[in-house]
């Protein structure tokens, strides 16, 4: 296959985990030719999107241009990929450019699939129909909160594995805060409806989001998912499985629907030779290389690492993405592992938050001498003020630096 060009390493996507590993790969060895696929201009930093969508930060502040959060001496190819050919250590591009790699770091984050749910697409930004999955939308769901007056809100979390597994239920919450302090309480019906069994993966955490939920009159449907929408009757239907597997269809009207939308890979990983069945890339859980391709390294919202996809994952995963592409390129035996650590702090109203940590197996790991179970007041500065400019100014500067270097088995 006759390349247009060649790089030594090719890094597929400029999002939080494509940036902050190419980052560290040049300041941990600034030789490296890296080149960088990417066909968007404006980088996101969309934790911050429910908070947006609550009304409590500004979209503008959440966005950079694209050429101000890439590492200098990275070269910007803007496109998108086609395919890739692992077999001849290849990529088509959009364009139908084909680069060549020595080394491939797959990190292009998820496909939003709205077509998923019928109807939705069509009635997004309007009936009262938002999501703060997509800046475009998430200035509408403020919108949608500050105007609603009374009736059913009803909030949506599909079928796992999604980004940030906490935000459907953040929102949910920030609603039901402000109804509250708007004396609409007993004007309000609320309703989130999981397809799920357990509103948090990680059991430790479902008593006290439970509780969370009581507190703001919030009913629990799980094992619910959202399979239709009709935003002019402002209907919703969902199918509903029970303990038997049982299947019942269930029609619900709204007045408002935050709906968080079905999640896939991309489509260019989708049945690729670098894919596993679900279609995501296939990757040793600890060390983050490729099962079948030892020059291929992925990481953040494509890879297969089972655990949940958020950017606290992608800050500890780059470090090892990084040292290990370097080591495998030395000839190295890899020594950097993940240990599956995530966090994602749950807002639980307007100036609180609980912090989950945890990592591999679901073993909860506060990072401070703080009960992980209780809301606090540190942790929403902490969320709002901290966060977002150490995600720009350290981590996507590849500045994260303490590696998990054990032993492998």
């Amino acid at each position: 296959m006759a390349h247009s060009h060649h790089h030594q390493i090719v890094v597929v996507g400029a999002g939080a985990a494509g940036t902050s590993v190419a980052a560290s790969l040049l300041r941990q060895n600034p030789q490296p030719d890296v080149a960088i696929i990417e066909p968007n201009d404006i980088h996101y930093y969309q934790p911050a999107f429910t908070l947006v969508g609550g009304g409590a930060y500004a979209l503008s502040k959440a966005a950079r241009p694209q050429a101000q959060t890439l590492p200098e001496k990275a070269r910007w190819v803007r496109a998108s990929v086609e395919s890739i050919q692992p077999d001849s250590n290849a990529l088509t591009l959009s364009d139908g450019r084909v680069l060549g790699y020595d080394v491939l770091v797959v990190a292009p984050g998820l496909k939003l699939n709205w077509n998923a749910v019928e109807g939705l697409r069509e009635t997004l930004g309007r009936n009262g129909v938002c999501s703060n999955y997509d800046p475009s939308l998430a200035e509408y769901t403020w919108k949608c909160i500050q105007e609603f007056s009374g009736g059913k809100a009803l909030f949506t979390q599909p079928p796992a594995p999604i980004k940030c597994a906490g935000a459907p239920q953040k929102i949910a919450y920030l609603a039901a805060d402000h109804f509250n302090k708007k004396g609409l309480g007993n004007a309000c019906e609320l309703k989130f409806y999981a397809a799920a069994g357990a509103l948090f993966s990680v059991p430790d955490f479902v008593p006290p989001l439970t509780q969370v939920a009581k507190r703001h009159n919030i009913g629990l449907l799980m094992n619910h998912n959202l399979i239709a929408i009709d935003g002019d009757k402002k209907e919703a239907l969902f199918r509903f499985t029970n303990s038997q597997g049982e299947i019942t269809d269930v029609k619900e009207t709204f007045d408002l629907l935050h709906v968080t939308p079905p999640q896939c890979a991309p489509d260019f990983l989708q049945g690729s030779p670098l894919a596993n069945d679900a279609g995501w890339v296939d990757v040793d859980q600890y060390t983050l290389q490729h099962v079948r391709f030892a020059n291929v390294f992925s990481l953040g919202d494509a890879s297969s690492l089972p655990t949940s996809k958020t950017a606290a994952a992608v800050r500890k995963q780059s470090p090892v993405a990084a040292a290990n592409v370097l080591s495998f390129i030395k000839g190295e035996k890899l020594k950097a592992q993940y240990d599956g650590y995530t966090s994602c702090p749950v807002v639980t109203g307007y100036g609180k938050v609980m912090l989950a940590e945890f990592v591999y197996g679901g073993k909860v790991t506060p990072t401070l001498p703080l009960s992980p179970f209780k809301e606090s007041r540190f942790y929403w500065q902490v969320k709002k003020r901290v966060l977002p400019p150490f995600y720009f100014d350290y981590m996507l500067k590849g500045k994260e630096g303490d590696i998990a270097h054990r032993p492998l088995n």
